[in-house]
């Protein structure tokens, strides 16, 4: 079973492109509730995929640029590919 992760640096990164620079500018942008994107950005909540869909259709990037997939109960660092 695998879970996904905001890519919440990539977020922010896009969002600043277009002047978003606070959750408050992302939330009032999308239509996002400010607390749920919040916890989202932080890793608290997993991203439903219609919020996934709203901020990429926003930012102009695709799912793959937005998420990480991770299998549930792997350590991040093994699943992202980083080496020690």
């Amino acid at each position: 079973m695998s879970s996904y992760r905001l890519r919440s640096a990539r977020l922010r990164e896009a969002a600043a492109a277009r002047g978003d620079h606070s959750n408050y500018a992302i939330a009032k942008r999308t239509g996002l509730n400010q607390t749920t994107l919040s916890r989202i950005c932080r890793g608290v909540a997993a991203p439903a995929t219609k919020t996934l869909l709203t901020l990429a259709a926003t930012y102009g990037l695709s799912l793959d640029e937005l998420v990480d997939r991770q299998a549930q109960g792997a350590d991040p660092e093994v699943q992202s590919g980083s080496a020690a």
